[in-house]
């Protein structure tokens, strides 16, 4: 079986690894992650590519330079992890900081999904016959409890409205992309990671409960059982079902 090419769209959105911390938090500028240019020094395979997620063009650029990559094979799995939030409270929320993070938090990934749409049929085009999945084609976008409606854990310790209003929107978007990605066999799943300990886990002072390498480890186990019976679905960490 030949090696599969990872992508890292490095800067505000990337296909596996991404933050994009506003002030209130911090922010990480593109190509000053020294850990994931060490581990491309390492694996030949992983190849980064420039993106800024809040800008159309770039997208559009980074799509076609994986393209490019691929060879004329289609893309498998795009992870949208990029998000920006602002630790304040309601009263402080402005139209700026709404804007801000629903381009980055929502429209974002709704454009990469258009933008890389025909990669992923392509490689779905590649198993005729096969079912859904993370092998086949899909789309993860990379969600929060936070932006769940029934369940408004962790509110009294961080509002962030524009943060859980713009993931509540995400998980419409994941929703509507699975119906209309459906007929090309592309499977679209919204992903709590867990609170875990990250620059934006422990931003507003608290520790969280969930390490990184348990989080990614249980992600990686959820992502290998998914099927069609899971498009549409907003799940966490460990694959349980988290209220819309």
């Amino acid at each position: 079986m030949p090696t599969r090419q990872m992508f890292s769209l490095d800067g505000s959105c990337e296909l596996r690894l991404g933050m994009a911390l506003d002030p209130h938090c911090c922010r990480r500028e593109p190509g000053t992650t020294l850990e994931l240019q060490n581990l491309a020094s390492k694996h030949p395979n992983l190849v980064i590519v420039p993106l800024e997620v809040s800008d159309p063009a770039s997208i559009k650029a980074a799509a076609a330079r994986v393209g490019e990559h691929l060879e004329g094979s289609g893309l498998n799995l795009l992870i949208n992890n990029a998000a920006i939030a602002r630790i304040i409270a309601l009263q402080e929320e402005t139209l700026e900081t709404m804007r801000q993070l629903y381009t980055t938090n929502t429209i974002g990934p709704m454009l990469l999904g258009q933008a890389f749409l025909p990669l992923l049929k392509k490689a779905a085009q590649e198993s005729p016959g096969a079912g859904m999945s993370c092998s086949r084609a899909a789309i993860i976008n990379m969600s929060s409890a936070g932006g769940s409606i029934g369940n408004t854990l962790g509110w009294d310790l961080m509002q962030v409205v524009s943060y859980r209003c713009s993931k509540a929107a995400l998980n419409m978007l994941t929703k509507c992309q699975s119906l209309s990605y459906q007929e090309h066999g592309i499977l679209c799943v919204a992903l709590h990671p867990g609170w875990v300990q990250t620059d934006m886990g422990s931003a507003a002072g608290h520790q969280p409960p969930v390490t990184v390498d348990a989080s990614v480890r249980g992600m990686l186990k959820v992502l290998s059982s998914l099927s069609e019976k899971d498009t549409g679905t907003f799940l966490d960490w460990e694959g349980k079902v988290v209220p819309w």
